[in-house]
């Protein structure tokens, strides 16, 4: 009997032991604990080993000593501490800082709400701006680069003490307004042409259209008035047109009546030393040119600030459908079924590409590579060193009408009337991908690589937005005009437009439910608000 009450008394010894070692494991110790409790645990185990078990021995499990050393084995065991230290506190700033950066925006916020320690370096700006500029920031893949459409939506360049987490909240918001389609976006109507509007490129300062009616227009993006008129002295406007349907509210957000035969209608409206005598098809600027193209066979380039002519480029025999440039090339397609490669500081014709067996639609540039879509079908790749088609994309037994080129100029996309998109890989020629649903003449293609997007305009009255790398359908904009769609590009923000109905629409993705811009919205522009 005395044997079992030593025992109890060696068992309440181990417990004691054990608490304290417990206890002394949570005071400070330069002592490592990984290879100290490994060491004890091995010992540990080498003994337990030893115990002859209950099928070898039967009843007899162990001596008095044998249990002795093993409860005493079992206390030098060192049990983890469970006190947890904050690295913020234990951490230097600029390390823990280097951590959060590794996390993704909604990390980001969440780590905001463990504690102020926490919050002030989660919302430090440059973890935000390197969380924006990794998401938002336009990569240029090709050199000369292509001709920025509207905004970057990346703010200010160089601009001190920007906001750049509720920048960020602001994007994805706009990008959230994007996916519902035509509850998301508002449309903003703006009169003034007389006659079908083929062409229109923005910034975020302004718009400019070219129309059947002879006139090219300067508009305000802003406030959306009308601010410059410009063309031949017997194409003056009268008043009108008259008021066209548009969608219902809350689609609607405004409507800009026409100025024209108002006097200040008529004190905008500007008579230049060269004009066009037939519909502007087509056109193209940057901070320096404009070029716009014409029924008139020829091709015009402007000042872009002061909207003067600065030389008549003829060559053409036909119509000039469509034109492209950058800080090399000007180059021009037309109803000739040719495409004209011009020099851009000389303004002299460089190159004329011939191949194609219907009229030149459309044409883009992208470095040394340029893609154009014919009449006849067929989407062509050039290569301007050689001044030689390198490829041509398999052949539609339907016209195309529109031709789009990725910024990385891997990928093709061209529609037309057989009312698909096809997307082609440059490198193999072959189709990877198609985007459907319109049921008439795919007339005007944007690709916005950046933000993933493509918007395709049809005579179907639709304006379409796909997810370019699923093809999957984002938004449908039905009837929002009355009359075919011509021409459509997009940015971060906005889908800009035209039709035959004469009226531009602007379709704004960064406004509420309610209309008002969305907070954050205003500090996406690249340009100072005061310089507008």
């Amino acid at each position: 009997m005395q044997r079992y009450v030593s025992d109890t008394h060696a068992g309440e010894a181990a417990r004691r032991a054990a608490s304290a070692t417990n206890a002394a494991s949570y005071a400070p110790s330069s002592r490592s604990f990984v290879p100290q409790y490994q060491a004890t645990r091995d010992l540990h185990r080498s003994r337990i080993g030893s115990i002859p078990g209950a099928s070898d021995s039967g009843a007899d499990l162990a001596s008095n000593a044998d249990l002795d050393v093993e409860m005493a084995d079992i206390a030098e065991i060192v049990v983890p501490s469970t006190k947890c230290s904050d690295p913020v506190e234990a951490l230097p700033t600029e390390i823990v800082a280097l951590i959060l950066a590794h996390l993704d925006p909604e990390s980001l916020k969440a780590s905001q709400r463990v504690a102020k320690s926490w919050s002030r370096i989660a919302k430090d700006p440059l973890i935000w701006r390197a969380q924006y500029l990794q998401q938002y920031e336009k990569q240029t893949y090709v050199s000369p680069a292509p001709i920025q459409i509207g905004g970057a939506g990346t703010g200010i360049p160089n601009q001190p003490m920007q906001h750049w987490e509720l920048m960020h909240d602001a994007r994805r918001r706009i990008d959230k307004n994007w996916t519902r389609g035509d509850q998301g976006g508002k449309g903003i109507y703006l009169a003034g042409h007389t006659d079908s509007v083929y062409c229109v490129q923005f910034d975020e300062q302004k718009i400019i259209t070219g129309s059947r009616d002879r006139t090219i227009r300067v508009w305000d993006i802003n406030t959306y008035k009308c601010l410059k008129v410009i063309g031949g002295p017997s194409v003056r406007p009268s008043p009108g047109p008259k008021v066209l349907r548009t969608v219902e509210y809350p689609k609607f957000q405004h409507a800009e009546s026409s100025v024209n035969g108002t006097a200040y209608g008529n004190s905008i409206y500007h008579v230049p030393s060269d004009f066009h005598s037939a519909s502007i098809l087509c056109l193209q600027y940057d901070h320096e040119i404009l070029v716009t193209g014409s029924s008139d066979n020829d091709l015009l380039v402007w000042n872009v600030n002061t909207y003067e002519p600065i030389r008549r480029l003829k060559q053409h025999t036909g119509g000039v459908l469509d034109v492209a440039f950058d800080e090399k090339h000007i180059v021009s397609c037309s109803k000739d079924c040719t495409i004209i490669v011009w020099d851009r500081k000389t303004l002299e014709p460089i190159r004329t590409l011939t191949g194609h067996r219907g009229p030149v639609n459309a044409v883009q540039l992208r470095g040394n590579l340029l893609v154009s879509a014919s009449g006849d079908g067929v989407a062509r790749l050039w290569d301007l060193n050689k001044m030689q088609c390198v490829r041509e994309f398999p052949q539609k037994e339907r016209g195309l009408a529109a031709v789009e080129f990725s910024d990385d100029a891997k990928f093709v996309l061209a529609g037309g009337n057989d009312h698909v998109t096809y997307k082609f890989d440059v490198a193999s020629g072959e189709e990877v991908k198609t985007f459907t649903g319109h049921t008439q003449l795919v007339r005007s293609l944007f690709l916005d690589t950046q933000n993933r997007r493509v918007v395709s305009g049809s005579y179907d009255l639709d304006l379409r937005v796909y997810d370019y790398d699923t093809g999957a359908l984002l938004g449908r904009f039905n009837e929002w005009t009355t009359s075919w769609m011509l021409a459509a590009k997009c940015d971060y923000r906005r889908i800009v437009s035209t039709s035959q109905d004469g009226r531009i629409l602007m379709i704004d993705f960064g406004r509420d439910v309610s209309g008002q811009v969305m907070p954050g919205v205003e500090l996406l522009k690249g340009v100072n608000p005061l310089s507008l």
